[in-house]
């Protein structure tokens, strides 16, 4: 039997997962590791904790498996997009990573639409100026740690640098590079036109190649410090949300994905690289080679819900928290609640919102706010599927994976919400997988990624809209869609009395 290992690199934690050539997971490791957030809206992390993580999580996984090493042909990674890692001209890291949920930038986006132009930017990356993206990291390194910039010979996102240290060869991908505001998306290459524009020099960027593509093989020392055996061949992989839909079988048109994680993603396959979402959604090169995806994200999904457990419910499980969610009717009592725990991406693009629960009574007891939370962030999630929809494209069959996927009553309530089918799947561990069967495809054991996806992914159970459910979340959704609106003035007063 051959083996390939799919690495995980998230905000919190790195996962590890071997599957075999019938794509059946055989062991998982994950480790994690801390944030630094030193002030509001900064969020970094220390690249070396990434490499010594996952050198400890490939070691006890290498330990658990009772083959031959030398079986493990290949290894592919996913990993957590936009974070900046600069690296000088010994490849030494310069600073701690800047994080895709850092929001210091607000002044750099301006200074993006200032240089480039909206229109332009638009044209080149497909993507509007966001907080989150690297090209606004890197001009806030620019002004405000030009000492840092200077000494700089290439920017890295997090997987690569990884990927980097196991193989001591310096890539990135497009389906990850497509999320730093400095790649022309149809073109794929990096953008010299914006790099001029903005003050940047072009060889920062590092050298492109296919998520599938061959990059090179374990170093001796890394090879030496987890097990594995130093032939093992090492693939570039892809951005997390594309991982996430190679490992969900999002491979052809009409395929579309509800990923909950700490964030919140729906996404859909494109064939084309010229539709036109006027920047509402983002718009992204695939892991699949000449594909593409557009993206709507919640910034807060996952996490609202985790902030609302360690916040009231700090010592019970999530199933215990979540305990009678199928009996609080619809609209959680007339409780209604916006995620902008840390502002929010999709639709509006604000770095200064922030939650809202709207209509608190005292009959309200905790599995209201907890039903509440669920909905608001399925609603969240929803204002994506509606811009899809208003563009033209049919949204009726959704698989979901994530956080989303593990309590059935919140699968029912998506396809209420969504107004769409919900498919389970049997197994499902997300980008990892999909970092596997780029490491399968890439090692050649199948002749597509679909091929591979017949093979590694499987349904398990499907949710049907229930018609007088969809009619009354459609009602309370053009409630949700007012709160924004009418919080925003508010937020934006409240802001000078936040915690620095």
């Amino acid at each position: 039997m051959k083996y390939v290992i799919g690495v995980d690199l998230g905000t919190s934690a790195v996962k590890v997962l071997l599957m075999n050539q019938e794509g059946k997971v055989c062991h998982e490791v994950s480790k994690s590791y801390p944030l630094i957030q030193e002030k509001s809206g900064f969020s970094e992390q220390d690249p070396h904790e990434w490499v010594e993580k996952t050198t400890l999580a490939l070691k006890d996984l290498v330990e658990q498996f009772d083959g031959d090493v030398a079986s493990i042909e290949g290894i592919s990674f996913s990993g957590q997009m936009h974070g900046l890692v600069l690296l000088d001209d010994n490849n030494q890291v310069l600073r701690n990573a800047i994080l895709w949920n850092d929001t210091r930038t607000t002044e750099q986006c301006q200074q993006i639409y200032h240089l480039v132009g909206e229109e332009r930017l638009l044209a080149i990356t497909k993507n509007p100026a966001l907080e989150g993206f690297t090209l606004p990291k890197l001009l806030w390194v620019k002004q405000y740690e030009p000492e840092v910039l200077e000494k700089a010979a290439v920017f890295m996102l997090p997987k690569d640098y990884l990927r980097y240290k196991m193989t001591e060869q310096i890539h990135s991908e497009y389906s990850d590079a497509a999320g730093t505001l400095l790649l022309n998306i149809a073109e794929k290459a990096w953008s010299n036109e914006i790099c001029d524009l903005v003050g940047l020099d072009p060889s920062l960027c590092p050298p492109l190649v296919e998520s599938h593509g061959f990059v090179g093989e374990l170093t001796e020392t890394f090879a030496q410090a987890t097990g594995l055996a130093k032939t093992t061949k090492v693939f570039a992989g892809g951005a997390d949300n594309a991982c996430g839909a190679i490992g969900s079988a999002i491979l052809t048109e009409g395929k579309t994905l509800c990923s909950i994680g700490t964030s919140g993603v729906v996404l859909s396959y494109e064939e084309t690289k010229d539709r036109d979402f006027g920047g509402k959604v983002h718009y992204f090169n695939h892991g699949q080679e000449d594909a593409y995806y557009t993206m709507g994200v919640t910034l807060a999904a996952g996490y609202s819900l985790s902030w609302f457990k360690d916040t009231f419910a700090k010592t019970e499980t999530f199933e215990a928290l979540l305990d009678g969610l199928s009996e609080v009717p619809i609209g959680a009592n007339g409780l209604l609640f916006t995620p902008y725990l840390v502002g929010e991406r999709t639709p509006y693009a604000d770095a200064t919102i922030r939650a809202s629960f709207i209509g608190m009574d005292a009959s309200h007891e905790r599995i209201d706010f907890a039903r509440a939370v669920i909905e608001g962030i399925t609603f969240s999630l929803n204002e994506s599927i509606e811009i899809f929809r208003e563009s033209g494209k049919t949204i009726d069959t959704i698989i979901s994976i994530g956080g989303g996927a593990k309590n059935e009553t919140w699968l029912q309530i998506q396809a209420d919400v969504f107004n769409a089918k919900i498919v389970k799947l049997s197994s499902e561990q997300g980008p990892a997988v999909g970092a596997s069967m780029l490491a399968a495809y890439g090692s050649r054991w199948f002749n597509s990624l679909q091929e591979c996806a017949e093979v590694f992914t499987a349904e398990d159970k499907v949710y049907e809209p229930i018609p007088q459910n969809v009619e009354k979340y459609q009602a309370l959704f053009t409630l949700y869609k007012d709160v924004y609106q009418q919080t925003k003035g508010l937020n934006e007063g409240l802001k000078s009395f936040r915690k620095n």
